[in-house]
């Protein structure tokens, strides 16, 4: 039976710059094993979400697997719960967290760095203060993950996921958010008291924390503060396997990628050196992929510094990250069988101009035995433009491949 490789390039897409020849990084980047795949292969543009949506990046990879988001997304938080490698139960409501600076100003606390200088190690540290708290009978559930992230579940009754961010998504100099509710549900209104107390007792758990104590030492922002985001209710869905038929795993270093896997049941694969940064070991994740593919049918690999990159506005970076991708792919293609499929494309286009996601459509390549060619001979946002696959949404990659591995089922008679 044949085999399929998806490599999702995350924030891959980007916009012509003009200090750089009004090229994309996409063209400006050597990448000769990617464009092989193209010209030997079927091209398209690819909208995760519907066409002039915004995608983050949990709906784009919801849509790229096969779950419509318009039915299976109920927020971030339980894929960052997941993806920590929490187990959740039906009802929990979860949350994506920041460790961040704060400083405490007329009785409010205000936001000095919101990624507390993007603390990495010393973070682990930091979670026995807030993990088996206690808040109005809820029992508060807290696991650090990558850098300055973390993930907060709630369990209890009377539970709501329809609260409002403690977060600013300001840098400097906002105040803490005060949790509210968005709808007028008593479950809401109390939901969010318990946000806005939990983010109090972070404060002062964590705040003069021996951790922080040493980072103030060395003149390093404290990590003194939890902000939970994204708020999402957890309810279990149909598994990927009893689904699509088929076995699958991914590789990816972030808590979300993995996050979404696990909450469809597909195994997750851990990759010494993946970091979900910049500094992710890509070859390793190559070479882990080209091992296990033999035991699965489906393998998807996640690279998260691209997205990184045009985060920060660093469209050098994000070329030299598209580089060290090609070489993952060079590698594959001379390693997994000479029946295995493989498609390259991104979750969603992040501009080095705009330094955010924005709504336009990702390349798409796939190769294999029995694609129609195109003529396409580069994987760019220009050229994959007059591929052969047109404008495509996310929800039609799962029955392609579905079809190529013959386990696709005709709709009709």
């Amino acid at each position: 039976m044949p085999k399929a490789i998806l490599i999702v390039c995350d924030g891959l897409g980007d916009l012509p710059h003009p200090a750089f020849r009004g090229r994309t990084p996409l063209q400006s980047a050597r990448k000769p094993n990617i464009d092989r795949l193209s010209s030997e292969g079927i091209n398209g543009l690819l909208h995760t979400v519907p066409r002039g949506v915004i995608p983050g990046s949990d709906t784009a990879h919801l849509s790229l697997l096969g779950y419509d988001p318009m039915r299976y997304y109920r927020g971030r938080g339980p894929f960052e719960a997941l993806g920590a490698g929490l187990k959740l139960r039906e009802g929990d409501v979860a949350f994506r967290c920041n460790f961040a600076t704060v400083v405490e100003k007329d009785g409010r606390l205000i936001v000095t760095d919101r990624r507390a200088g993007r603390i990495r190690e010393q973070a682990k540290e930091l979670g026995p203060a807030l993990d088996g708290m206690e808040i109005q009978g809820i029992k508060v559930i807290f696991k650090p993950t990558v850098e300055h992230r973390a993930a907060l579940v709630l369990r209890g009754p009377g539970l709501s996921c329809m609260v409002s961010d403690a977060d600013p998504h300001e840098g400097e100099n906002a105040p803490v958010r005060e949790s509210k509710p968005l709808d007028a549900s008593k479950e809401a209104a109390f939901t969010a008291g318990v946000v806005n107390e939990f983010v109090t007792k972070s404060f002062h758990a964590l705040d003069g924390h021996p951790v922080n104590a040493a980072r103030v030492k060395a003149g390093l922002p404290q990590a003194n503060v939890a902000l939970p985001r994204g708020a999402g209710i957890y309810r279990k869905p149909p598994l990927f396997g009893e689904r699509f038929g088929i076995t699958a795993a991914c590789i990816a270093g972030g808590a979300l990628y993995k996050g979404v896997a696990r909450f469809m049941g597909i195994d997750v694969v851990d990759v010494p050196g993946a970091t979900g940064g910049t500094d992710t070991d890509v070859m390793a994740k190559g070479e882990a992929a080209a091992r296990i593919i033999g035991d699965y049918d489906y393998v998807l690999v996640h690279v998260k510094g691209t997205d990184n990159a045009g985060h920060d506005g660093d469209f050098p970076g994000k070329v030299g990250m598209i580089e060290r991708i090609d070489e993952m792919v060079g590698l594959l293609l001379k390693r997994v069988p000479a029946d295995t499929y493989i498609a390259v494309t991104g979750d969603h286009t992040t501009s080095c101009l705009k330094k955010r996601h924005s709504s336009e459509p990702v390349p798409f390549a796939l190769r294999g035995p029995g694609v129609r060619v195109d003529g396409v001979k580069a994987l760019d946002e220009f050229s994959c433009a007059s591929g052969g696959l047109g404008h495509i949404d996310g929800l039609f990659v799962m029955p392609t491949i579905l079809d190529l591995l013959d386990k696709a089922h005709v709709y009709g008679s």
